[in-house]
């Protein structure tokens, strides 16, 4: 121990502060600690991955420039296998553990599960990667969405379909709160006069497709809109093609990730995808154009930019921009992070405008349609 270190000690020793010992080798290095639940394991492991990497692309730019207040940011993941009350057992501990703000935290039912925990700890949750209306309306003063709601996707993909003479439309959806928000806004998008041919439900942890492949065939569907996530997605469309159908198919953008088309091999091919930011080869579009520089400079995060990539930078520089104008108010905290977000009005997310109030968390409201090209990309 050298003489500065002992007389450190010393001093601590004698104000009783067993602590400050120990924080002093690490106080220039300290670190904004985020918190990830997703599941890094799972049905929807792919997607979480691509999203994941758009955001550390936007830490490691951040950390690289200093950090935020001369602290590093921290993502800390969770792998909660796409289990709710895992998500919810997660938050917790990471809530327990001093996060400053939870992250991209994936699923419906997730999201909904963790929300009693973001009350309890008064704990900002900032884009998390779902479109439910449940964090939209009310207004939650602890979550910040960055996109769009399932309900405007939905709608938008079904009157899209509609105006190109689609009268046979059926919705496949998962049982739960996700599918059931998401089935209100396709519902929305036929109109007063069109109903589905088919609304037909499966179970999220044992999906069986064989009796909606049946009553699919039965209901002769021209289009089958798909509201469900990663693999079971992937089995019902594997399961319809196999039985003879050729039906339009349409999925919404949570499964918006090459590991999903990868997943589908050709049958991606013609697959409907609704997407809530830009194109991710619309270089024209600043935020596009940032997020493809950055996978050049950092290789090792990302291989290349996809729709899910997309999303998860795009919600990475709104919650860095929480975390400056925190710090710059002197109050980098999970307050001063809910204070600075309600604070953060037309802020230029590169090409989109975004804003927050106390009254509104709803951040982005875009909405569009790719379909899977024979080469695996999505075409606008």
């Amino acid at each position: 121990m050298n003489k500065s270190r002992r007389v450190v000690c010393a001093m601590a020793a004698s104000l009783g502060l067993a602590g400050a010992m120990l924080a002093w080798p690490a106080a220039a290095q300290a670190q904004l600690r985020v918190g990830q639940t997703a599941g890094l394991t799972g049905a929807v492991a792919a997607t979480v991955k691509e999203a994941t990497a758009g955001a550390r692309l936007a830490f490691a730019q951040v950390n690289a420039q200093g950090g935020i207040g001369g602290q590093k940011v921290e993502l800390v993941q969770l792998d909660d296998r796409f289990e709710p009350e895992q998500a919810a057992a997660n938050a917790r501990k990471l809530a327990d553990e001093g996060v400053i703000s939870l992250f991209l935290t994936r699923g419906t039912p997730h999201n909904q599960a963790i929300l009693p925990v973001l009350a309890q700890a008064k704990l900002p949750l900032v884009g998390p990667s779902t479109g439910a209306m449940l964090l939209h309306q009310p207004v939650n003063p602890w979550v910040y969405n960055v996109r769009a709601s399932y309900q405007r996707e939905a709608e938008r993909i079904v009157r899209h379909l509609v105006q190109v003479g689609v009268s046979r439309l059926a919705i496949v959806q998962v049982a739960d709160s996700f599918g059931d928000a998401a089935a209100a806004g396709a519902l929305r998008g036929f109109g007063a006069t069109l109903k589905p041919v088919a609304h037909l439900k499966y179970d999220r942890s044992k999906p069986d497709f064989a009796p909606v492949v049946k009553q699919l065939l039965a209901a002769d569907a021209q289009a089958v809109l798909f509201l469900g996530s990663g693999t079971a997605v992937v089995d019902g469309i594997k399961a319809l093609r196999a039985a003879g159908s050729a039906a339009q198919l349409a999925t919404l953008s949570n499964n918006a990730s090459a590991g999903f088309v990868k997943s589908l091999g050709p049958l991606a091919h013609g697959v409907i995808v609704s997407q809530v930011l830009p194109s991710e080869r619309a270089l024209a579009v600043p935020l596009v154009k940032e997020a493809h520089d950055l996978v050049a400079q950092y290789p090792q995060l990302a291989g290349e930019v996809t729709p899910a990539l997309l999303e998860g930078y795009a919600s990475a520089k709104v919650l860095l921009e929480g975390l400056r104008r925190a710090a710059a108010a002197r109050d980098l905290t999970r307050t001063g992070l809910q204070r600075a977000l309600d604070g953060l009005t037309r802020y230029n997310l590169g090409g989109l405008e975004l804003s927050y109030s106390a009254s509104d968390h709803s951040g982005l409201d875009y909405a569009d349609l790719s379909i899977v090209g024979a080469d695996g990309r999505f075409k606008r």
